[in-house]
């Protein structure tokens, strides 16, 4: 076979039957995908969570991770911000004309291994070859089903006065390593992407303390955004702290170059949770005890005041307004 996609790979005919079997079953293979019939059967208990998501990054490879790892690390963590332990995925490729067959083997092998580390099977999907300008080398769309264990409550409507805010790590890593790689920008140090499945962390935050209220990752818009809309959706305020937020100084310093504030930019690797405070250094040591949460901090607290309303009290002293943006910072980042 050529070592370039061609559009007749997605006719349904022999090649396109060839491209699928040899480029994706055969990375992939597990009982229930090799059953190759229309819709996936699948064993399911109690409450399922469900999501869907698609991707368009640019690049499809980044410093940390690619569109593939990027795909199932953010259905899957879709899922466990809801409480659930993530089960099954789907998996559609959409593939521009021209793409290399090697580079689809790394995608695919990127998703095998990213599946493997998140403990998720693959269990049906599709794929389809469009015209070179339809889009832009490789889209990947997913959907996640997960169970949501019983007693666990996870939603974004559950913030209450004294909650405490925490955070896993350094914000902004993602977006710029992305964009570094997009402007051509170069750093004194190797910045990667955070891109990452936190369902094991998640796993061990609920273990500790099984009333987490809130959890969310912080993607498109960045850890602004998501205080925003977890204020909206409860009704309350929130005030984060300036000097408690972790930013790498690489990422400070490409965002100053850039004219851009960190706390707008996207995160893959990420969570905030928001607890009750006699709940809050637990759920802290629980994150420092996991590779994804070692640099994990208590940014900030739950207030009553506005509703929907972000605080930061900054370094200075002074109080400043931590708005929504209108749009969007860094296109094209997930």
């Amino acid at each position: 076979m050529t070592d370039r996609i061609l559009l007749a790979h997605g006719s349904g005919g022999r090649l396109a039957h060839r491209l699928v079997d040899e480029a994706v079953i055969d990375a992939l293979r597990n009982p229930i995908l090799d059953r190759l019939d229309d819709a996936a059967v699948l064993e399911l208990e109690g409450r399922i969570a469900f999501t869907t998501d698609s991707y368009v990054v640019s690049p499809i490879f980044f410093p940390g991770g690619d569109i593939g790892r990027l795909a199932v690390a953010g259905t899957v963590n879709d899922l466990s911000t809801s409480g659930a332990r993530p089960r099954y995925l789907s998996l559609s490729l959409i593939i521009e004309e021209g793409l290399g067959r090697s580079e689809l083997a790394r995608v695919v092998s990127s998703i095998r291994a990213t599946a493997e580390e998140a403990g998720v099977v693959i269990v049906t999907g599709d794929t389809k070859v469009v015209e070179r300008g339809s889009v832009d080398r490789l889209y990947i769309n997913t959907a996640g089903i997960g169970e949501i264990p019983a007693g666990v409550d996870v939603s974004g409507r559950n913030a209450r006065p004294g909650d405490r805010v925490l955070l896993t790590g350094p914000v902004g890593d993602h977006g710029i390593a992305v964009m570094s790689v997009r402007e051509g920008l170069r750093f004194g140090t190797s910045l990667v992407s955070d891109c990452a499945p936190l369902g094991g962390l998640v796993a061990d935050l609920l273990a500790a303390c099984p009333r987490i209220r809130c959890l969310r990752d912080p993607t498109r818009g960045g850890l602004a955004t998501t205080l925003n809309e977890l204020a909206a959706q409860s009704g309350v305020r929130i005030v984060v702290e300036e000097e408690k937020i972790p930013v790498r100084d690489e990422v400070a310093a490409a965002c100053e170059m850039l004219g851009f504030d960190p706390l707008y930019v996207a995160n893959e690797g990420k969570l905030v949770a928001v607890v009750d405070p006699r709940d809050a250094e637990r759920v802290l040591a629980a994150m420092h005890a996991h590779p994804y949460g070692k640099d994990a901090a208590i940014i900030g607290r739950v207030e009553n005041g506005p509703s929907g309303r972000v605080s930061m009290e900054t370094r200075l002293g002074t109080t400043r307004l931590v708005d929504m943006l209108i749009g969007d910072l860094l296109p094209r980042i997930c």
